[in-house]
């Protein structure tokens, strides 16, 4: 027995190869579905891990060191720079926000990054034009300090090289434009051009006073060639060594812990695209492998005759779709592998992201296997018609039903493997969970509906039109191409309103700023010694506007209930809160557009114990009920609160919130700033800009010293942002509608063979070509028409439950970006199959006799 079973599949694969050695034709569509959508799998893994090499590679440089130490508004200690600087060479600097104010008036907010230029950088090179050394750069000459500036401040100014400006209270002179920074992501995003200046400098603006937001950085270059175990190992040591310094370290292995999450799931998001794009050429698959088991009819039946069973012949076609299949998903994967090579410069034209050219072997082992489950998904049930069929019906091009649910079943399975698999290599288990519940939905409910459309219209077969008549015939004809469409399309199209939603969305929450709920302008920096002066001075320019302010300072999370961070398990919604220091406030009243939801508000003049009020979505996601501690580190002082109430707060509101609210007690002589806000309505868009232009003027006149930040600018600068990632979106997008053409064309080329035979009946009874145009004209666009509307139902419902629940944003209805898509679609779907029907339409009647 055991020496026959080899011998067994030996046959069956010699068999197999000769055939598809003798007839390779109708594969064309199957290898291009299975290739396209396992390319866009390769090609996102490897795109998104070349990234994360370049990350790695170049850590040293971008963090500016082996490790970095971020404190804010203070400095290390003697005691912790002796300490570190036995370890290796300090390289200090400063980061803050500012106003830089041209003689002309012009204003602009900068990003200042304060260096000591004899130790910067401490890995990478700094290029400037005109080329200088840096200590030449900023150095002070005739009592003016040099600066490095962007050329998108000499813009903002319209200022030139060796101009005067001031910052704050200091006059610096334009050396130099920045071209490059080495370390420039590691500063994350910034809304103003980046300047340089020494620390002396900034001394000499006033703007370092005690409780300005200033983020003060320490790189560490290790003396010798340190191993990354060995930076670990630093980063635990000086932990450990110096437990309360309530400092942020990170290291060069992890330049940005949260860059790199983000960069999973947008990973995940266009990786779930490229799925999508795949599982609609599904549709393709199918309508290939059928068409290649009808085209092989004859010779299935004589493997039966001459004694095969329908296992055996099963397994011969099996053989030959798995080695199309396999050979489709290889190319795929070549592809893929190769797309970051051939991106590189295009990444690096529009990204300063380091992108190191690089072969994701998971990504790609990930994408090889989706591409088989997908081939044997849709191949099964079809060539499950093969082993059921009789030889007489086999030869005699019968179509009759078969019972095929052991096919659907084995298919099932294969697809719960597809899902297991999809979930395995989800970086967001959630978010996996998500999608494969609403591919299931959407696939079942495209389904339902091409059967339900079939089944009534075949109860619907007499409408007194003959085009309408003939449309509604082919349509619930034996092997219509309606169930083939209906899903390829639909579920295409169903990505394509949800994606349009979404987008949508964001940018309809993004123009919000033109609302009067929303504030014009946030100023930071603001002393508390010049509160009253300030407020008064906002609304003498304009006396309607609505002034807000409240004490802000920048505190870190140390411990909560009493323990370390890293003996709780945080939720992901709620990990941001512990990324770096947190803006605090403290009051005696309930904040605006805050609802008490548990506990009670502390009394005025409360004089007790520190307690402070938690955004109660963060309290959750840190497991804290009311009465429990929280730990946190406040320009190097430590202070232990109880909480005593949760709020929920109204985020999209923009105006003033926190997610730590503090009894006043807890800061009495703590130094701090003031966080202002500005709201005003104007009769037009043009009025709003005068009177934004004048606020910040005469904020940089009379105030130097203070940050006016457009909140409209920052939506702008953001908007910006989310289009760069919906482009990216909407690029994989196009594969999917790459695909679903292909199945679609797939759909009408396994049908043409029935067409033909119709089509030379209707020319012998007299019909001409136009009329048998509008004829399929029609029955497209009828199907088009179905796969739209069902579409446009699942789209709405899968976007409505991410916009409203996910994402927590207004849900808008974009009428005429819908129209269009449906529109689009539908025209291309009956272009698409007019064009891959006309051969049947040209053919003369007695050609095609012959050949039938």
């Amino acid at each position: 027995m055991n020496a026959k079973i080899p011998s067994y599949f030996r046959l069956n694969l010699k068999i197999a190869l000769r055939d598809l050695l003798g007839d390779r034709r109708g594969f064309g569509i199957f290898i291009a579905c299975i290739m396209i959508g396992v390319a866009a799998i390769a090609g996102v893994s490897s795109l998104s891990f070349s990234l994360a090499q370049g990350l790695s590679q170049e850590g040293r440089t971008i963090l500016g060191g082996d490790a970095s130490i971020s404190l804010m508004s203070r400095r290390l200690s003697q005691e912790q720079k002796d300490y570190l600087s036995a370890r290796g060479s300090l390289s200090e600097l400063s980061l803050l926000r500012a106003m830089a104010h041209q003689v002309s008036g012009e204003t602009s907010v900068i990003e200042i990054k304060a260096i000591d230029p004899s130790t910067y950088p401490t890995f990478g090179a700094i290029t400037l034009i005109p080329e200088r050394p840096l200590l030449d750069a900023l150095s002070e000459q005739n009592g003016i300090f040099g600066l490095i500036a962007e050329t998108a401040l000499l813009t903002r100014l319209d200022a030139k090289l060796g101009d005067i400006i001031t910052i704050g209270n200091g006059r610096f002179e334009i050396r130099s434009t920045l071209i490059n920074e080495p370390d420039k992501l590691a500063g994350g995003i910034g809304f103003g051009p980046r300047v340089f200046m020494t620390r002396t400098a900034l001394n000499a603006t006033g703007l370092a006073t005690p409780g300005a937001i200033i983020r003060n950085l320490t790189r560490i270059r290790l003396t010798g060639n340190q191993s990354d175990q060995e930076v670990k190992n630093f980063y635990s040591e000086i932990n450990n060594a110096f437990p309360n310094a309530g400092w942020e370290i990170r290291t060069r292995d992890a330049v940005s812990p949260q860059f790199s999450r983000n960069l999973d799931r947008f990973t995940q998001l266009l990786s779930f695209i490229a799925l999508t794009a795949l599982i609609a050429g599904g549709a393709g698959v199918a309508n290939s492998v059928r068409e290649f088991t009808d085209r092989k009819r004859s010779q299935f039946a004589i493997l039966k005759a001459l004694g095969a069973s329908g296992s055996q012949v099963f397994t011969i076609a099996l053989i030959q779709i798995t080695l199309a299949g396999l050979i489709a998903t290889l190319l795929g994967l070549a592809i893929g592998a190769l797309i970051p090579i051939f991106a590189v410069n295009w990444l690096h034209h529009i990204s300063d992201l380091p992108f190191t050219p690089s072969l994701s072997l998971k990504g790609i082992l990930i994408g090889g296997c989706y591409g088989l489950l997908v081939t044997f998904i849709f191949a099964v049930v079809p060539l499950g018609r093969v082993h059921e069929m009789p030889v007489s019906r086999l030869l005699r091009d019968e179509d009759q039903p078969l019972y095929l649910w052991r096919y659907y079943i084995l298919s099932a399975l294969t697809a719960c493997l597809l899902a297991v698999l999809t979930l395995f290599s989800a970086s967001d288990l959630k978010l996996g969970m998500i999608y494969i519940i609403g591919v299931f939905v959407v696939f079942a409910c495209l389904r339902a509906a091409s059967w339900a459309v079939i089944t009534g219209l075949r109860k619907f077969t007499h409408p007194n039109n003959p085009r309408l008549r003939l449309a509604l015939a082919n349509i619930w004809r034996p092997k219509s191409i309606a169930s083939s469409l209906i899903i390829s399309a639909g579920l295409t199209q169903t990505l394509l309103i949800a994606l349009a939603l979404v987008e949508g969305a964001i940018h309809h929450e993004l123009v919000r700023a033109d609302s009067s709920e929303i504030p014009n302008f946030f100023f930071l920096d603001v002393p508390k010694t010049q509160t009253e002066s300030f407020d008064a001075f906002l609304t003498k320019i304009i006396p309607e506007a609505h002034v807000e302010h409240v004490p802000m300072m920048r505190g870190r999370i140390l411990e909560l209930k009493g323990k370390l961070l890293d003996r709780h398990t945080i939720a992901d919604d709620a990990k941001w809160v512990l990324e770096g220091d947190r803006g605090i406030t403290f009051s005696e009243n309930i904040p605006d557009n805050s609802t008490l939801t548990e506990g009670t508000w502390w009394e005025k003049k409360y004089a007790g114990l520190p307690l402070v009020s938690l955004e109660q979505k963060v309290a959750e996601g840190f497991g804290l009920k009311i009465g429990d501690s929280i730990k946190i580190n406040v320009l190097g002082r430590d202070i232990i609160a109880t909480v005593a109430n949760f709020r929920k707060v109204d985020w999209r509101s923009y105006a003033i919130n926190f997610v730590m609210v503090f009894s006043p007690n807890a800061f009495k002589t703590a130094p701090y700033t003031e966080l202002f806000t500005i709201s005003y309505t104007a009769p037009s868009l043009s009025d709003r800009d005068q009177k934004d232009a004048l606020i910040t003027r005469q904020t940089a006149k009379d105030y130097p010293n203070i940050v006016s930040i457009r909140v409209k600018d920052v939506l702008i600068a953001v908007d910006k942002i989310a289009t760069q990632l919906a482009f990216a979106a909407r690029a994989a997008t196009v594969i999917a509608l790459a695909t679903a053409g292909l199945a679609l064309a797939s759909a009408i080329i396994s049908s043409q063979r029935a067409r033909l035979y119709d089509t030379v009946i209707y020319k012998i009874l007299g019909a001409r070509r136009r009329w048998l145009m509008s004829v399929y004209t029609v029955e497209f666009g009828l199907l088009g028409l179905v796969a739209s509307l069902i579409a446009l139902i699942a789209g709405l419902c899968f976007a409505y439950g991410l916009i409203k629940y996910v994402m927590k944003i207004d849900f808008v209805f974009p009428g005429t970006t819908l129209i269009v898509i449906l529109s689009a679609t539908l025209l291309s779907i009956i272009v698409l199959g007019l064009m891959l029907s006309w051969r049947v339409l040209i053919d003369p009647a007695a050609p095609a006799l012959r050949r039938l």
